[in-house]
C-alpha cells in the first residue's frame, strides 16, 4: 500500500488525520510576550495539518530573545494560549508548542528587567538583531552559564511543559536546533566549556538529555519530541568532526527516555549545507519514535520520501504562512499563494491572517 500525506498516523496516543506537520514559524505577533486571540484565529485557520507546532516559545524570562516572542511561564501566557488551543481543538486538530530558550540569540532591549542572557560560554552570536526600540543591534556577550543557572534553566523547561498541558497544548516540541540554548551546549563552536558540560560529547549532549529527561518527568515522554538541526550554521554554529557521533549518542539516549518523534532540520533546499545523508538514515534507523522529515518540500517529493520510508511525516513551514488551507490545497494539486516576505515578523493582521 502506498503512503502518502494523506494516510493517517499515530503519534503516541494521538490520532492524526494525515501526515502533513505546521513547522514551528517565528511570526512576533505576542505583544508582551502572551499569545491573544489574533494568534488563535491564525493557528485555527491552519488546524487542516495533522499536526500543528506553535512558534518558538520561552520556557524562561531569560529565554525571550526576539520581540513580541510568546512565553509559557506566567499565569497570563498560560491563559492567552488556551485561547489558542482550544481554537485548534474546536477546528479539529491537534497542537504542540515550541520550547525555545533562546541563550545567547537575545539583546537586553527585547527582554524583562531583571533578567540576563545567558549561554554555555562567553561568546556573543556573530550578527545583529531586531528591537522595537532601538532597531538592529549586535548581540552582547552573554554569561556563562554556571551550574546552579544550568539547573534552573533545566527546571523551568520541566515547569514550561507542565504549563503546556494546562494551556491544552497535546505536547511540546524541544527546540534543540538553529544554535538556540539547547544546540549551544550541543556545539563546539558555541560550547567551549572544559566542565561536565562541555568538551566531549557525552558532555556536549548532556543538556539536551537532562532537559528531555525532566520534561518527560513531568508530563509523559509520548508528549514530547525534540527537533534537531545537524550541520546547521544558524547563529554562529559549525559541523565539527565529531558531529555524527555525536547525534547518534544523542539518539540512544533519546529513546531510551521514550520521546515520541525526532524532527530533523534540513534547510539545503534553502542554500544551507547539506545535512550528511548518511547521519540522516543513521538517525531514521536508530530512533525508535516517528521522524518528521523537512525542509523546501512539495507534494511529489513528501510522497516519494514518505513511501520510501524516509520519515514518517512531513513539516511544512513558509507555504502555511501564505496558505492556510495548505492542506485542501495539496490534495487538490492547486496552486500555492506566495508569501509576503516583509510581514513574516511584523506585528498585525497583515501577512498573518489575511491572506
Amino acid at each position: 500500500m502506498t503512503t502518502t500525506l494523506f494516510t493517517p498516523i499515530s503519534l503516541g496516543k494521538l490520532q492524526l488525520k494525515n501526515r502533513i506537520v505546521m513547522a514551528p514559524l517565528t511570526r512576533c505577533r505576542a505583544t508582551g510576550n502572551i499569545p491573544n486571540q489574533l494568534m488563535a484565529k491564525y493557528y485555527g485557520l491552519r488546524a487542516g495539518a495533522g499536526l500543528l507546532i506553535a512558534e518558538g516559545t520561552s520556557p524562561s524570562p531569560n529565554g525571550l530573545g526576539y520581540a513580541r516572542q510568546p512565553g509559557l511561564f506566567s499565569i497570563e501566557q498560560i491563559a492567552g494560549w488556551r485561547g489558542v488551543t482550544d481554537s485548534v481543538h474546536k477546528a479539529g486538530g491537534h497542537i504542540f508548542v515550541q520550547l525555545m530558550h533562546t541563550g545567547r540569540v537575545s539583546h537586553p532591549a527585547n527582554m524583562q528587567p531583571g533578567t540576563k542572557i545567558l549561554a554555555p560560554s562567553a561568546l556573543a552570536a556573530p550578527g545583529e538583531m531586531w528591537t522595537d526600540a532601538s532597531g538592529m543591534q549586535p548581540y552582547p556577550v552573554p554569561a556563562e552559564m554556571t551550574d546552579a543557572d544550568i539547573v534552573s534553566a533545566i527546571a523551568e523547561y520541566a515547569a514550561a511543559a507542565k504549563n503546556a498541558i494546562e494551556a491544552g497544548f497535546d505536547g511540546i516540541e524541544l527546540h534543540a536546533a538553529n544554535g538556540y540554548l539547547i544546540d549551544q551546549f550541543l556545539n563546539s563552536a558555541t560550547n567551549q566549556r572544559t566542565d561536565a558540560w562541555g568538551g566531549s560529547i557525552e558532555n556536549r549532549i548532556r543538556f539536551a538529555v537532562e532537559v528531555a529527561k525532566a520534561t518527560a518527568a513531568a508530563i509523559g515522554a509520548e508528549h514530547i519530541g525534540m527537533r534537531i538541526s545537524p550541520y546547521g550554521v544558524f547563529n554562529g554554529t559549525a559541523a565539527d568532526p565529531e558531529m555524527d557521533a555525536m547525534y547518534e549518542l544523542l539518539m540512544t539516549e533519546l529513546n531510551a527516555i521514550g520521546l515520541v518523534y525526532i524532527h530533523v532540520v534540513d534547510h539545503s533546499s534553502m542554500g544551507a549545507p547539506e545535512v550528511s545523508p548518511v547521519l540522516k538514515a543513521k538517525i531514521r534507523a536508530e530512533f525508535k519514535g516517528r521522524y518528521i522529515l523537512s525542509g523546501g518540500y512539495d507534494l511529489a517529493r513528501a510522497n516519494s520520501d514518505l513511501d520510501a520510508q524516509r520519515g514518517d511525516l512531513v513539516a511544512f513551514g513558509r507555504p502555511f504562512i501564505s496558505n492556510p488551507d495548505l492542506v485542501e490545497k495539496l490534495r487538490a494539486g492547486s496552486e500555492l499563494t506566495p508569501p509576503d516576505f516583509d510581514t513574516f515578523y511584523t506585528p498585525g493582521e497583515k501577512g498573518y491572517t489575511d491572506y
